[in-house]
């Protein structure tokens, strides 16, 4: 039990205090996540309009978020992360509160769009400012413990935010904007280029600033997006199709579900920080990508060969939260040590964007699969496709070591 403690504790180590500020206005930030979760319920039940129009609002949103993504990593490269990220949270938390505002359907679908466009251009900005603020030997933890306020964020917001749809949906728009506010003010006090020493990242790119390579023409990186694509259309499953699979077909209640649920972001709050503190640096990235990704498939086409109702979405949830782990930050260090300084919000806007196409994407073509041909042949598409991705993983490894002169294979 000693060994386990000491083991955890290192895992927080040697991470500086810019990483664990940037964490702490992700936490403030994601907390106050609760308008996006309700929305729909939000325009059927106070605005009165079908689930067809209400799916439009979402849609909207997730257009919103792509725009978003490819101008904060043009913004980003062009003025620095740091007045990026303040625009977003400043312009994110006043427009969350004028969207409460709105009484017509028009006037929601406009204020979504330019909401969700200031709004996303706060990821490329704070993931160039995480790799700025970490190197090569600490990124991947920095990067998880970013992860780790998100998903404390997700799970604090979420409860808050039933609770508070219940009494007034009008006060989810007053929260998310205040705590956008709230996390600006932070950014402000404790990461300001005035109050805090900038280090020289010609020295920490290690030669790389001087090579400007456009992320529109980096082969290898390209379709690195378009693989991280496939695999968030995957993912994002569990948090559309599969829930309706749990109530239909496992016959969970309402409650089982959210409580297996929970267990993703419980795995990944409480073991994250472990598994890639020992992880990190043993293997090639792209292995570890490559392995979340098979775990993701495993887990979708253990849904048609194991039987059990409440234990195999336990056994399914949990495959597909070690897939996410493993995935995820080697998947992000990836983009990072690729790019340096000056072309950073390129590569940070691209990866964005592969996450706000596939949350559109990977939704209704996931219901759209189970509606037509059923659950079974979904999970195995599902499924086969993220083994599949596993070959454009290793291509994208043997491409990246091939313009460094290393081993193709390193695992």
């Amino acid at each position: 039990m000693k060994q386990f403690i000491i083991g955890y504790t290192n895992a927080y180590r040697g991470l500086k205090p810019a990483a664990w500020w940037l964490a702490l206005v992700m936490l403030v930030n994601r907390m106050g996540t609760m308008v996006l979760p309700f929305m729909t319920l939000y325009m059927t039940e106070h605005m009165d309009v079908s689930i067809a129009k209400a799916g439009l609002v979402i849609t909207i949103f997730g257009v919103g978020t792509i725009c978003g993504g490819f101008l904060g990593g043009k913004l980003t490269d062009l003025i620095g992360f740091y007045k990026v990220q303040l625009i977003a949270l400043l312009g994110g938390g006043t427009l969350f509160i004028v969207l409460g505002q709105m009484d017509t359907y028009i006037s929601i679908c406009i204020t979504t769009f330019f909401l969700s466009l200031v709004n996303e251009l706060f990821r490329p900005a704070n993931a160039a400012a995480i790799a700025h603020f970490s190197d090569e030997k600490n990124r991947t933890r920095s990067l998880t413990l970013n992860r780790l306020a998100i998903n404390l964020g997700w799970a604090v917001g979420g409860t808050i935010g039933g609770f508070v749809a219940a009494h007034s949906y009008h006060l989810l728009f007053w929260i998310d904007g205040f705590t956008n506010i709230g996390a600006a003010v932070l950014l402000w006090l404790f990461l300001s280029p005035s109050k805090l020493k900038v280090a020289n990242d010609a020295k920490k790119d290690n030669g790389k600033e001087a090579i400007i390579q456009s992320a529109y023409k980096d082969m290898p990186y390209l379709l690195f997006i378009l693989l991280n694509t496939i695999f968030a259309c995957c993912f994002f499953q569990i948090f559309t199709t599969i829930p309706v699979y749990f109530k239909q077909e496992l016959l969970l209640s309402e409650q089982s579900i959210g409580i297996v649920m929970a267990l993703n972001g419980l795995i990944c709050v409480l073991f994250e920080m472990m598994i890639i503190h020992n992880l990190d640096g043993k293997r090639s990235l792209m292995t570890y990508v490559a392995a979340g990704s098979f775990l993701v498939g495993i887990g979708f086409i253990v849904l048609n060969i194991v039987p059990g109702l409440m234990s195999l979405a336990v056994i399914f949830i949990s495959l597909i939260t070690v897939g996410e782990i493993i995935n995820m930050p080697f998947a992000a260090t990836f983009w990072m040590n690729r790019s340096n300084e000056r072309n950073r919000g390129q590569y940070a806007g691209l990866f964005t964007i592969s996450w706000a196409v596939a949350q559109i994407i990977g939704p209704w073509s996931g219901a759209k699969i189970a509606d037509t041909y059923g659950f079974d042949i979904l999970w195995w598409i599902l499924g086969g496709v993220s083994i599949l991705s596993v070959l454009g993983y290793r291509w994208v490894h043997t491409m990246s070591a091939a313009e460094t002169s290393e081993p193709a294979a390193t695992s």
